[in-house]
């Protein structure tokens, strides 16, 4: 499958089974989207009527274009047939019941009332509750007997707001890193914070324990002032912005994401995420909000043809901003043309249920945070495992070719079927499509794979 667009200027081709990307010019593009189901001599004849007023388009060039395609096509860069269909039901079977990533639903409370919270501020549509350690060395402990020969464990501690639950979470840490080189494991930790609770000692805690850490911002004042506010009413951005940047600081080389969420009320993302470099943050990340369709927040049709555009308009800044020396990482836009996913991620997706887990306060397994409180998704436990074995083979069967409506995107091996939660919410089944998240992935990809080519392109000229 082949998928063509013009972007910022540029003419790109994408054989997205081989994952080979092209960019030509015009002349190219034209006899590309043509090759595959008109003849030779119909094509050439069609591109020379079409460009008859540039002398450079001569027969002869338009015939040497064609055998270049034709190369391409035989060396499999073009034009490659999709041969992963059979083997996508196979994949998560070889890797058995092996648990790689745990995240730690530490705090099922808040102390922010953000009116997009798709975890009811924490609750989960369910009690108020913080993991005790007790609970947290059992999940440690159910990782460890669960994931095989794999030697990197991620853990994630999540919530509502983790930091409420401080202490715990520091005695889980220490509690992983006794026992992780007895079992041959290294653990590496993510801690997503709001930010409120943040002082000197999370900060001296963060950077010598996790590997990354995701810190909420919505990006202008403004619009972080509208939704992500206290229970007195009172918005967080001066709050947190400074703490913010001290921890960003003070972390060095570790990484870090600042990630924000936009939603109806600013569609016009692309300001956000620049304020936010301007605030002196390289690693960003802007969200769509998830929420049901008549949820004031949620994005509207009109909404997702203005993000769409406004994804375009920053990707072309990027590229501006890096020229000048003002570079900063978006988390959708980090593409590896070269050296991307394996074939197995790429068909098999996020391995939610599978290898990856949510867990409650109580010690209740979920397929992920996304799921967590939907009573008919409930894997299991940390003391019993997983007991709905037909759920988790449900989310084994999960992937890009198990849902019809993808048979025939362009993007399927890079969304891997998409987010089973999204499908879930918006269809009533793991198997079905969030429609408007896909729209917006696909844009993001072409912004991703516009980016790579113009960086390649700039690259070439300056040598």
């Amino acid at each position: 499958m082949v998928h063509s667009y013009q972007l910022n200027g540029y003419h790109i081709v994408l054989d997205t089974c081989s994952g080979a990307v092209h960019a030509v010019d015009e002349v190219a593009y034209d006899m590309i989207g043509r090759f595959p189901d008109t003849p030779r001599d119909e094509i050439v004849a069609g591109l020379l009527e079409k460009y008859k007023d540039r002398p450079d388009v001569t027969r002869a060039e338009l015939e040497s274009l064609y055998e270049d395609i034709a190369t391409l096509q035989k060396s499999g860069s073009l034009f490659t047939p999709d041969t992963f269909g059979d083997m996508a039901g196979t994949l998560k079977e070889r890797s058995g019941n092996v648990v790689k990533a745990l995240c730690l639903h530490v705090a099922h409370t808040c102390n922010l009332n953000c009116s997009y919270c798709f975890a009811s501020q924490g609750k989960y549509h369910g009690e108020r509750a913080l993991m005790s350690l007790e609970t947290g060395k059992k999940a440690i402990d159910f990782l460890l007997a669960n994931s095989g020969t794999r030697r990197n464990l991620e853990v994630d501690f999540f919530g509502g707001e983790p930091l409420m639950n401080f202490e715990v979470v520091k005695g889980i840490v220490a509690y992983a890193r006794s026992v992780e080189k007895a079992h041959g494991k290294n653990f590496r930790f993510t801690l997503t914070t709001n930010g409120m609770l943040i002082d000197d000692e999370v900060i001296d805690f963060a950077n010598r324990e996790m590997s990354n850490v995701v810190l909420s911002l919505d990006g202008r004042r403004e619009i972080h002032d509208a939704t992500r506010v206290d229970y007195a009413g009172h918005g967080s951005y001066d709050r947190i912005v400074p703490k913010f940047q001290k921890l960003v600081a003070a972390r060095g080389n570790k990484n870090y994401y600042m990630r924000g969420t936009f939603t109806h009320k600013n569609p016009d993302f692309t300001k956000d995420v620049l304020h936010m470099a301007d605030l002196g943050f390289t690693e960003l990340s802007m969200e769509p909000v998830v929420a049901a369709p008549d949820d004031p927040m949620a994005l509207t049709p009109e909404d997702i043809e203005v993000v769409k555009k406004e994804y375009e308009k920053l990707a072309v800044e990027m590229l501006r901003r890096e020229k000048e020396g003002r570079g900063f990482t978006f988390y959708h836009y980090m593409i590896d043309l070269k050296a991307g996913p394996c074939v197995y991620k790429r068909i098999s997706g996020c391995g939610s249920g599978t290898e990856y887990m949510a867990v409650t306060p109580w010690g209740d397994l979920y397929p992920c945070h996304q799921f967590v409180g939907e009573k008919a998704y409930r894997l299991g436990d940390l003391t019993h495992g997983v007991t709905n074995e037909a759920l988790r083979e449900e989310f084994r069967a999960c992937n890009a070719y198990a849902r019809p409506e993808c048979a025939d995107c362009w993007a399927k091996l890079y969304c891997s079927g998409g987010c089973a939660a999204n499908a879930f919410h918006a269809s009533g089944s793991i198997r079905g499509v969030y429609k408007p998240g896909c729209e917006l992935f696909r844009k993001r990809i072409e912004c991703a794979i516009m980016i790579k080519v113009a960086e390649e392109t700039d690259g070439k000229n300056r040598s």
